[in-house]
C-alpha cells in the first residue's frame, strides 16, 4: 500500500507527494527533512490523502494532481465530485 498526499505550506500554497509511510513522511517535512518545497514553507498541514493499491498507482496520481490547477485541488481536498468534473470538462478540447 502506499498514499498521496497534499499539504498547505505556511504561505498558502499546495503541495503533492506520495509515500508508503504517511506517518513519517509528515514528520519529516515538518522537521524540514522532506522535499526543498516544503522545507522554505514550514509549517505545514495534510489536509487530503488518499491511501492507493500501489506505490505505482500512488506516483502516477501524484503527478496527475500535480498538473491540476489550484481549483481542482481545492475541490479535491473537499470532496467535491461535482466540481472536479466541471474543472475537468473545461481543460477538454470543444468540438
Amino acid at each position: 500500500m502506499a498514499w498521496v498526499y497534499m499539504l498547505r505550506c505556511r504561505d498558502g500554497s499546495y503541495y503533492v507527494g506520495s509515500t508508503i509511510d504517511l506517518e513519517r513522511r509528515l514528520a519529516q517535512h515538518q522537521a524540514g527533512e522532506g522535499a526543498s518545497y516544503t522545507r522554505r514553507r514550514r509549517p505545514v498541514v495534510l489536509v487530503w490523502a488518499r491511501e492507493t493499491a500501489s506505490v505505482r498507482d500512488a506516483f502516477l496520481f501524484e503527478k496527475q494532481v500535480q498538473n491540476w490547477g489550484r481549483a481542482k485541488r481545492e475541490a479535491l481536498i473537499r470532496d467535491d465530485s461535482a466540481a472536479l468534473r466541471a474543472l475537468a470538462s473545461r481543460r477538454r478540447p470543444g468540438p
